[in-house]
C-alpha cells in the first residue's frame, strides 16, 4: 500500500505540468540566450579547465563543477539510464538526451545566477544558489517578496539530500552491486526484518561508505572539492573507455539500436492507440531520470557554482553547464547504447532484471564476461555515488543554512541525520527509494524553475554585456583572441 502510495503521488508531480515546465523552461532559455549551450560548448570546455586570475571564491572553477559533477554523475548514470529504459522502453534514452540539450541552457542560467547573488559570509564563504536569485533576484527585478518560495526550496533540497537523491538512492545502489559480485546468492545474511533478509555485505557497505562519508563531511566544501577533483575525472574517463570498447566490439548493432531507440521515443511500434502513450511513457521516464542524473533545473548545481573562484557569473555559467553534457550526453548515452547494443536490455525482458544489474549485464554480455562486467560496475558505481552523496551533502548543508538564517547547530544535527540517512539506505527497496527520489527532485524543481522563468531577462542582459566586453577587449578571459590585439 505504501509503494501504492508513492507510485501515485510520483506519477502526479511527474506528469505532464512539470514535464512542460521543464522541456519549456529549457527551450524558452535556449531561445532567449541564441543557442548558447550549442554556439559556446568549446568556450565553455577550454573555461572549465582553466581558472580565472585574482578571482573571488571558495574552490576554482573546475573545482566547483567538480562538486557538482560529484553530485550529478552518480547511480542515475548507471542504474538510472537502466531504470529509464527498462520502464519506459529505449525511447527514454532520446527523451533524456533532448532534455539535456535544452537542460543545458536551463544549467548556463542557474549557474549564472548562482555567482550573481550569491553573498560572503562573515567566516569569509559564499551563500548562493536557487533560494538566494529567487528572492534577491526576484525582488529586485519585480519588487516582489519571494523568500518564502526561496524557504521552500530550501526545505525540498534538504529532505532531497537526506531522503532521496543524495543519500538512500547512492548507498543503495552501492550495496546492490557489491552484493552482485561478493554474495551474488545471498548466502551469507546477517539479519532479517520480516520477509526481507540482508547479508553480511550490505551490513558490511552500509558502515564503511557512512564512516567514510563522514570523514570527508566534515571538512566542508574544500576538502570535498579536493577528493572529487581527483576522483570524478578519473571514474569518468574510466568507465566512458570502458562503455567505448563494449560499443566498438559491437558495432555492427548500433544502427538497429538507433532505430529502436527513435520508434521507441515517438512510440512508432506500439499497438493501435497506444502510440501516444507509449510516447509519453518514455518521454516521463526519460525526462525524469535525465533530470535526476544530470540535475538540469533542479537548482542543486547552482549551489556549488556559487562557492567558485571567479568574478563573472556568466563565465561560471558557462563552466556549469558543461557539467550536463559530460553527465548526460557522454555518460548516460554510453550506459544506454552499451546496454542496448550488448543485448542487455532484452534480456531484462526476459528474466526480470533491474537497476544496475542491467548494467551488469550488459557489461557482461557485451565483452567482459560475468565476473569481470560485474567488478567493473561496482567500481564505478560505488565511486559514482560516493562521490555523489559528498556533492549532495554540500547543497543540503548550504540550504540547511539559508533555511534556519545561517545556524551553525542547526548545520551540525543535519550533517548527522544525513550520515544516518547514508547508514540505512541499503535496507530500503529499490522501487521505493527511487520513487521517493523522484518525488523530492520534482517539488525542488518547481520553485527553481519559476524563478529562472521570471528571471530569463537578468541571464539575457548579462550574457551579451559579457560578450560585449570580451569583443571589445573591455574583458580579456584569457583565452579569447581580441581583434584589436
Amino acid at each position: 500500500m505504501f509503494t501504492q502510495i508513492l507510485d501515485q503521488i510520483d506519477s502526479f508531480v511527474w506528469g505532464v505540468p512539470l514535464l512542460v515546465l521543464i522541456m519549456g523552461t529549457g527551450i524558452l532559455l535556449t531561445i532567449r540566450l541564441g543557442g548558447l549551450q550549442f554556439r559556446k560548448l568549446g568556450k565553455a570546455l577550454r573555461y572549465m579547465v582553466k581558472n580565472e586570475d585574482g578571482a573571488s571564491g571558495e574552490v576554482s572553477s573546475f573545482g566547483a563543477l567538480c562538486t557538482a559533477l560529484s553530485a550529478t554523475i552518480g547511480t542515475g548514470n548507471i542504474v538510472g539510464v537502466a531504470t529509464a529504459l527498462i520502464a519506459g522502453g529505449p525511447g527514454a534514452l532520446f527523451w533524456m538526451i533532448i532534455a539535456a540539450c535544452l537542460g543545458m541552457a536551463t544549467k548556463f542560467s542557474e549557474g549564472m545566477l548562482a555567482v550573481l547573488y550569491r553573498v560572503k559570509n562573515p567566516d569569509g564563504g559564499y551563500l548562493g544558489g536557487p533560494f538566494n536569485y529567487i528572492e534577491s533576484g526576484i525582488k529586485e527585478r519585480y519588487g516582489w517578496n519571494a523568500r518564502w518560495l526561496g524557504k521552500l526550496f530550501a526545505l525540498f533540497a534538504m529532505l532531497a539530500g537526506a531522503l532521496g537523491i543524495g543519500t538512500i538512492t547512492q548507498v543503495n545502489g552501492i550495496a546492490s552491486a557489491a552484493n552482485t559480485f561478493f554474495d551474488p546468492n545471498a548466502q551469507h545474511i546477517a539479519f532479517s526484518i520480516g520477509e526481507n533478509s540482508y547479508t553480511i555485505t550490505t551490513v558490511v557497505v552500509a558502515v564503511l561508505v557512512s564512516v567514510c562519508s563522514a570523514l570527508v563531511i566534515i571538512g566542508g566544501i574544500k576538502r570535498i572539492a579536493s577528493v572529487t577533483t581527483i576522483v570524478v575525472p578519473f571514474m569518468a574517463v574510466t568507465y566512458l573507455l570502458v562503455c567505448l570498447i563494449i560499443i566498438f566490439a559491437n558495432i555492427t548493432d548500433i544502427p538497429e539500436a538507433v532505430v529502436r531507440i527513435v520508434e521507441s521515443a515517438f512510440g512508432i511500434r506500439a499497438v493501435g492507440g497506444g502510440a501516444l502513450g507509449a510516447m509519453m511513457l518514455a518521454m516521463q521516464k526519460g525526462v525524469a531520470r535525465g533530470v535526476f542524473s544530470n540535475e538540469s533545473g533542479l537548482g542543486s548545481a547552482p549551489i556549488a557554482a556559487a562557492a567558485a573562484q571567479t568574478n563573472e557569473p556568466v563565465r561560471q555559467g558557462l563552466v556549469s553547464m558543461t557539467g550536463t553534457y559530460i553527465d548526460t550526453i557522454c555518460i548516460c548515452t554510453m550506459t544506454g547504447l552499451t546496454i542496448m547494443v550488448s543485448g542487455a536490455y532484452d534480456f531484462a525482458l526476459e528474466s526480470g532484471h533491474e537497476g544496475a544489474q542491467v548494467t551488469i549485464d550488459a557489461f557482461s554480455m557485451g565483452l567482459l564476461g560475468d565476473t569481470a562486467g560485474s567488478f567493473v560496475v561496482m567500481c564505478a558505481l560505488s565511486f559514482f555515488a560516493f562521490t555523489t552523496i559528498l556533492g549532495w551533502d554540500y547543497y543540503a548543508e548550504r540550504s540547511c543554512e539559508y533555511l534556519f538564517n545561517g545556524s551553525k547547530a542547526a548545520v551540525q544535527i543535519y550533517r548527522w541525520i544525513y550520515v544516518l540517512a547514508v547508514l540505512i539506505g541499503p535496507f530500503l527497496t529499490l522501487s521505493q527509494v527511487w520513487t521517493i527520489a523522484d518525488i523530492f527532485n520534482a517539488l525542488m524543481a518547481a520553485p527553481n524553475l519559476v524563478g529562472l522563468i521570471l528571471l530569463n531577462g537578468v541571464v539575457a542582459k548579462g550574457v551579451k554585456d559579457y560578450f560585449h566586453r570580451l569583443e571589445t577587449g573591455e574583458y580579456d578571459d584569457g583565452i579569447t583572441k581580441l581583434k584589436n590585439r
